[in-house]
């Protein structure tokens, strides 16, 4: 596309008046230079030289631009360059890193072009070159998005080893400081600064953060899991005990089997520090690493227990989880059977003596095959049977917090009628769909979901579940306008569309829910 032609850029860039535009601008914690004030004055004076109307701004600040996810600015604006009542023609951004550093350079030109088919142009105001369509064009936009996925990278590298260095030099790196320990603030000459609350973050770059032995009742209680587990008592057998003498735990919920399991087999109860068991570099996926790839500093905080009943312990557990030939796992499961007459991954997960239900899952495929194997054949699927019921007790949990949310951002929540329905303000409905995850062999995500036809709300939230089923992964916000049920969020990625309407919380759902007072005037 040539500048000659009537296109919306050419216009833009050869001095045509009258245009409309909406600008976008993001920063993560680079460099000032991007702050989202000097782009957009940058953007102001591009758009005033060239006889253009800024009519709406859309903003990330402090947001990466590695993935779509997580950047609502950006998802808004799909959203409205798809909508009936667009008024901007063009979309002024900074330059093409702003757009996004995504390391697939093709994932920025699918944006690009999902505008770009709806009538939509993008102008690039701080590049030298035009975005025309032309081949200099084109091969400049494509050299910068590769540049810019380059930086990503370079960066991850240099981040990662710089990590590296604080947890080796014995300063945390990130994370919760974990049930009997607390995150002390050191100021660089490493005095002590005062504790950090969960939830707080350290403001100045040069502070470091360690941890230190948290209250006297929570240093006992973590003892007491040791010396419960060393004279016989497995995790869940300790986790009832606490419960059932009303001990809370760091954050109020009750004890889990994997809540004392984590405090029996992390190294920071010793004082190791420990980094780089999981990683994202590049917010691609999570990763597993191998022990030989951690990052430890030994002894670098106080310990909370005896360093050699710590490997007492982990003795024992990794004794317990010893590798199991197929004749000897099939005989444990055979054991099962006679002792229950029936099969679960719930009956598996609960019998202590036995690997847990994804490990009989790994070895022989599914559940079902490892069932047929041992003359096994489940009149109904025990599992899914025990997912529905957590699903059922989950649904109240997820709406009453929903209400709590909504009026504390000023709204008003009742029932509507026994239709299971939320009428939000008096003014719409809502309806909650909780949707379980159902790993694949191969280890992705993938999600069941049912609606009701009959119901028709104004918003449909969906709640994916993570891959445990316990909390929600992430949600899909879904207004009946542009909901069809033809095609749903089953999969991690489902296209530009449907991940338009994608979020990490329903933050911006409750603040739109919510209502502000206005003040009489005099």
């Amino acid at each position: 596309m040539s500048p000659d032609k009537n296109t919306e850029v050419s216009k833009a860039q050869n001095g045509a008046r009258g245009l409309r535009a909406a600008q976008y601008v993001r920063m993560s914690t680079e460099h000032q230079r991007y702050s989202t004030e000097n782009q957009a004055s940058a953007i102001a004076e591009y758009a005033k030289a060239h006889g253009i109307e800024i009519v709406r701004t859309y903003e990330d600040a402090g947001k990466s631009g590695l993935t779509l996810k997580g950047r609502p600015g950006l998802q808004r604006l799909l959203t409205d360059v798809q909508g009936p009542g667009r008024d901007f023609e063009l979309i002024l951004v900074y330059d093409v890193s702003r757009w996004g550093r995504f390391p697939d350079p093709d994932e920025a030109a699918s944006y690009v072009h999902a505008c770009k088919k709806r009538g939509v142009a993008i102008v690039y105001c701080a590049e030298p070159f035009q975005n025309d369509g032309s081949l200099p064009s084109a091969i400049m936009i494509g050299l910068k998005r590769g540049m810019a996925a380059e930086y990503s990278r370079e960066l991850s590298v240099k981040v990662f080893r710089g990590a590296c260095t604080i947890v080796q030099h014995g300063y945390r790196q990130g994370g919760t400081a974990g049930y009997g320990l607390r995150r002390q603030l050191l100021d660089e000459q490493r005095q002590p600064k005062g504790l950090l609350a969960r939830g707080q973050h350290k403001s100045i770059q040069t502070d470091r953060v360690v941890l230190v032995p948290g209250p006297l009742d929570e240093l006992s209680v973590v003892r007491r899991i040791y010396e419960l587990f060393l004279n016989g008592n497995p995790e869940r057998v300790i986790a009832a005990i606490l419960n059932r003498e009303n001990v809370a735990t760091e954050t109020g919920r009750p004890w889990s089997r994997g809540v004392v399991h984590q405090i029996l087999t992390n190294e920071k109860y010793i004082g190791n520090n420990v980094y780089n068991r999981t990683s994202f570099k590049l917010k691609a996926q999570h990763v597993k690493n191998p022990p030989e790839e951690w990052v430890r500093k030994a002894e670098a905080f106080p310990a909370l227990v005896p360093t050699e009943q710590f490997f007492q312990v982990r003795q024992i557990i990794a004794q317990r989880s010893s590798h199991y030939e197929d004749d000897q796992l099939l005989g444990m499961l055979r054991q099962l059977l006679a002792k229950h007459g029936a099969l679960s991954g719930l009956m598996i997960d609960e019998e202590e003596a036995l690997p847990s239900s994804s490990a009989f899952r790994s070895r022989f495929g599914s559940l079902l095959r490892a069932y047929r194997l041992v003359g096994y054949t489940p009149a109904r699927d025990y599992a899914y049977l025990e997912i529905n019921r957590a699903l059922r007790a989950m649904h109240p949990t997820i709406v009453a917090n929903m209400s709590r949310q909504i009026e504390a951002a000023g709204g008003h929540v009742q029932p509507h009628g026994n239709t299971g329905l939320l009428l939000v303000n008096g003014e719409f409905t809502a309806s909650l769909v909780v949707a379980p995850c159902k790993p694949t062999r191969a280890g992705s995500m993938r999600w069941r979901m049912r609606f009701e036809n009959g119901l028709q709300p104004d918003v449909t939230l969906v709640a994916r579940l993570c891959a445990d089923n316990r909390v929600p992964y992430d949600y899909y916000v879904f207004p009946s306008l542009d909901f069809s049920q033809s095609e749903l969020p089953k999969l991690d990625s489902n296209g530009l569309w449907l991940d338009l309407y994608r979020t990490d919380d329903l933050h911006n759902f409750y603040h739109l829910a919510g209502r502000a007072p206005l003040k009489e005037s005099a």
